[in-house]
């Protein structure tokens, strides 16, 4: 067990500030900021919640100042900074990004995605679980009337017509999997559940169409300082213009890679997918403890037993119709952290998105991504610091990802697979394409129907892949160069590494410490 070394000031406030944190957070399509909320929580983004959140922050950074490290060891410190950013990523949120009270299709995942996730759990619907699939069907029409509040003289249009899109088919879509849903509760509830979705799908449509009447919104996305968010929050070292340089150069290393590998392999026939869900996942399962032990065999990562399995499992009738509001897999959480994590898939077929034909070819590329998430969230759960234990920005954990796939690559993973190969390669491009694309955003340069159709000729992605990237990475800056940018960081720090610093050592720490933005990694690793 690693030793501890804390202070007791900075311990104290980053615990009270999680316990808040985790109540007053925005819920995202996107899985890894998920929190674990207590029983009987239900969103509010209401004017006044929204100004007593900024008054609750405040005290928080009058607190904070209040702190002195100087003098402290290195990891008191690094955790100072860690209170830092989660501090500043919450200013960013309420008072730059602003989100809620410019992006419309902010409230659909405020009424929506907390009901997916509860979905989403691989448990029983009984108890508290139950319980919270009807508090969030009935907290739907409030959600969005306190978004239509915060909205006026404020949205973006863009925004408003992405969300507009996002809502098409919403009654469908939503009564359809509730009457999947019924059987699956204990039967009062089910019995409430009916009248529970009219309601909601009333106020959804209701929504849509306010959203679609004439207003006078602003006709830009762009909000807040990107630079705010990468030296405030990511804790990156580098200026927009550079990591626009850098994502060029991994561009076209990405796409030479891929010229040399279709060279290589030009007489390559198109991979057969698998006949059904249930072979996916048996083949998965496979896969999954093969690359376990490929890790252990070649010295790469340690795989404890108490490290739980990341699995597949066939989509359920009443999570389908609802899979478009985010990831959908359940890595668990802090208090089930013994448990396995499972991602839902459809049946194979060829018209599948991006990923979803990519895992459905080969388990092992998305157990070398996803999977990884799953390992490294378990392995931060268990981290003896709990400030550790926190998600705080997408940089480290999603580089620490994107990383992995290229490791496995070199390592010699795919080499009986030369498609899997030219996939990963086309990951690569994807996420160079990604941080290229979200500055552009961020800036302005870019609208995202333009960023929707680069992505979609110049990976070349779906046009459904392609739009849901576009409009994710614009209401959230900062999140699509998090790949790019937290893999070079990585290559970086172990081009630095001491000689006899072996790399089932290093990655060991890297996957604990994965919580930690990447500089901060680095002051305490070499000083």
């Amino acid at each position: 067990m690693l030793a501890v070394m804390g202070n007791s000031g900075v311990d104290a406030l980053l615990s009270e500030f999680w316990a808040w944190r985790t109540v007053t957070q925005a819920d995202s399509p996107d899985d890894l900021p998920r929190v674990e909320r207590p029983d009987g929580w239900v969103a509010d983004w209401s004017p006044d919640a929204v100004a007593a959140r900024r008054r609750t922050l405040a005290a928080f950074e009058l607190k904070r100042d209040a702190l002195d490290l100087t003098g402290e060891p290195i990891p008191v410190r690094v955790n100072g900074k860690l209170l830092d950013s989660a501090l500043a990523k919450v200013r960013w949120e309420l008072d730059q990004l602003r989100n809620w009270q410019r992006n419309p299709g902010f409230y659909v995942d405020q009424a929506l995605v907390p009901l997916h996730e509860v979905l989403l759990v691989r448990q029983p619907f009984e108890g508290e679980r139950a319980e919270a699939v009807l508090r969030h069907l009935r907290r739907i029409p409030e959600t969005l009337a306190h978004g239509k509040e915060n909205l006026t003289g404020h949205a973006a249009a863009p925004f408003a017509r992405s969300a507009v899109q996002m809502l098409d088919g919403v009654r469908q879509k939503l009564e359809t999997a509730m009457r999947a849903l019924a059987p699956h509760l204990p039967s009062r509830l089910a019995s409430e559940l009916p009248d529970a979705t009219t309601q909601a799908a009333d106020a959804l449509e209701t929504y849509r169409g306010w959203l679609s009447e004439p207003h006078d919104f602003d006709p830009e996305t762009k909000s807040g300082s990107l630079e705010f968010f990468l030296r405030e929050v990511a804790l990156l070292p580098y200026t927009p213009q550079r990591l626009r340089e850098m994502a060029r150069q991994e561009w076209d290393r990405a796409v030479a890679t891929e010229k040399v590998l279709k060279n290589r392999h030009r007489d390559l026939l198109p991979p057969a997918l698998p006949a059904t869900a249930a072979e996916q996942v048996r083949a998965q399962d496979r896969a999954e403890l093969e690359i376990r032990r490929f890790y252990e065999e070649h010295d790469l990562l340690s795989q404890p037993e108490t490290l739980r399995r990341y699995l597949l499992t066939p989509m359920p009738d009443y999570l389908a119709p609802l899979s478009s509001l985010g990831v959908t897999d359940d890595l668990t959480s802090a208090s089930r952290v013994g448990d396995d994590a499972f991602r839902y898939i459809p049946e194979p077929r060829a018209d599948l998105p991006y990923f979803e034909i990519a895992g459905a070819v080969d388990p092992r590329l998305g157990i070398c991504h996803e999977g990884v998430h799953a390992q490294q969230l378990a392995l931060g759960w268990r981290h003896p610091d709990p400030a550790r234990r926190h998600f705080y920005d997408s940089t480290p954990n999603e580089g620490i990802a994107f990383y992995n796939e290229e490791l496995m690559l070199k390592a010699g993973l795919f080499d009986d697979a030369p498609a899997s190969a030219l996939i990963i390669t086309n990951f690569q491009r994807l996420r160079a394409l990604r941080a290229e694309i979200d500055i552009a955003l961020a800036s302005g340069e870019l609208t995202i129907e333009e960023a929707a159709e680069q992505i979609e000729r110049r990976v070349p992605a779906d046009r459904q892949t392609a739009w849901e990237e576009a409009v994710f990475f614009a209401g959230y800056p900062g999140q699509g160069l998090s790949y790019q940018v937290g893999k070079l960081q990585i290559t970086e720090l172990i081009a630095d590494l001491p000689a006899g610093f072996g790399l089932r050592e290093f990655h060991d720490r890297l996957w604990r410490e994965g919580n930690v933005p990447l500089a901060l990694q680095r002051w305490e690793l070499l000083g």
